[in-house]
């Protein structure tokens, strides 16, 4: 059986908001807290309702944003303020909608209201040091047969696994179902700018890899995946793999250092700042936010254009080459994203660089909007589509 905890509802909002708010207040300071709430009423009591009605009755529907003529009224609603919030919230606030004392109970809730008094998947954390993150597995005391190692995104300075768990816990599920006896998945928990910055979050990522392959034993069964920075990271510890720096350490202790099976993205950030990033009536993405995003995590000591912390500037096809899986990469992102043009230029580079590349652009699409819907659409094939469509990708080339 597939989890399926259907989409967010009203009610689910509501409990969320009661859920965040004394986090806010603890962490943020109440009036702070207070401040950015008031500064959102006109955009909440205004700015939105008079932009929803006009784009989503007034305008005739062929001139509408794609996205818009097949969003339900919810989804929308929700895109627009994630647009908002990505634009005017700062990180420090932001961050915390999504750290583990928020998500968890919030997880908990849904599932109790849809009749799972426990997890039907077990998930335990994983701490040790200098790495932390969250096991998930069908049955815990069997040996896997089949491992999704996961970044998530958030720019590098938002999000966490605890708040991708539903996401991933459906994922499990699906893997289940489609022939894998044992799956299993680690989600990583990096560290969050400005706690830390490039190259901090490789380096835990490749540590994170190192570990998985303890589990796993063989890298045939792994897959490397993660949305968008998460993306970014997956894409970075595939240079490191492939770098000569690399290949020098592999000649010590190769087990480590072999490659994955198989790279599947969603939304990938390939350049952190890019000339081919273009604002869309769309998306809920910024270009000049994200290019902040990207800079902090750069940091002070190298440049943006450094190919292990922006994978999109590397052009030595030679080095993709080295650093490509051995089944390839599966590439999955939205139409009418920000990223988009830059994804798609970064396609051709791989494939002309040799390595097997299959992409799949979602007519109308958004950022990361696989792991979107599973919160937001109302059909159940909606909110399962993109995730048996990966899934599917992922047997065909890890059987």
């Amino acid at each position: 059986m597939i989890l399926d905890l259907g989409p967010v509802s009203y009610l689910d909002c509501v409990v969320f908001c009661i859920l965040l708010a004394p986090q806010l207040i603890w962490r943020v300071g109440f009036l702070d807290t207070a401040f950015c709430v008031l500064q959102a009423l006109p955009f909440l009591l205004v700015q939105l309702p008079i932009a929803f009605v006009r784009d989503r009755y007034l305008v005739r529907r062929g001139s509408q944003p794609r996205f818009i003529q097949k969003a339900s009224v919810f989804e929308d609603i929700v895109v627009r303020c994630v647009r908002y919030a990505f634009a005017n919230i700062p990180p420090r606030i932001g961050r915390v909608f999504f750290l583990k004392h928020v998500s968890l109970p919030f997880l908990r809730f849904r599932m109790i209201r849809h009749g799972y008094w426990r997890s039907p998947i077990c998930w335990r954390e994983h701490r040790e040091r200098g790495l932390k993150g969250i096991w998930l597995v069908r049955r815990p005391l069997d040996e896997v047969d089949f491992v999704l190692y996961y970044a998530h995104g958030g720019g590098f300075a938002l999000g966490s696994p605890h708040f991708y768990l539903e996401f991933l816990l459906t994922w499990l599920s699906v893997l289940s179902l489609s022939g894998y006896k044992n799956p299993a998945i680690f989600a990583l928990e990096y560290t969050l700018v400005p706690g830390a910055s490039f190259p901090a979050q490789v380096q835990e990522t490749i540590q994170g890899y190192e570990h998985v392959l303890t589990v796993a034993r063989d890298p045939s069964i792994v897959c490397v995946s993660g949305d968008s920075a998460g993306a970014t990271l997956v894409l970075s510890l595939l240079l490191h793999l492939g770098s000569n720096e690399a290949s020098r350490e592999g000649t010590r202790d190769r087990s480590r250092l072999r490659k994955p099976a198989l790279t599947l993205l969603i939304s990938p950030w390939m350049t952190l700042v890019s000339i081919r990033h273009e604002n869309t009536a769309s998306d809920f993405l910024g270009v000049q936010p994200l290019h902040q995003y990207g800079t902090s995590f750069a940091g002070t000591k190298i440049s943006v254009d450094n190919p292990l912390a922006s994978p999109g500037c590397c052009k030595d096809e030679s080095w993709w080459k080295r650093s490509s899986p051995s089944k390839g990469m599966v590439i999955n992102y939205g139409q009418d994203e920000l990223l988009a043009r830059d994804i798609e230029d970064s396609i051709k580079v791989l494939r002309h660089a040799g390595v097997n590349v299959g992409s799949r652009c979602e007519p109308g699409g958004i950022h990361a909007w696989p792991v979107a819907s599973i919160f937001l659409s109302s059909s159940r094939d909606e909110r399962l589509r993109a995730l048996k469509a990966m899934t599917a990708d992922i047997r065909q080339r890890v059987p």
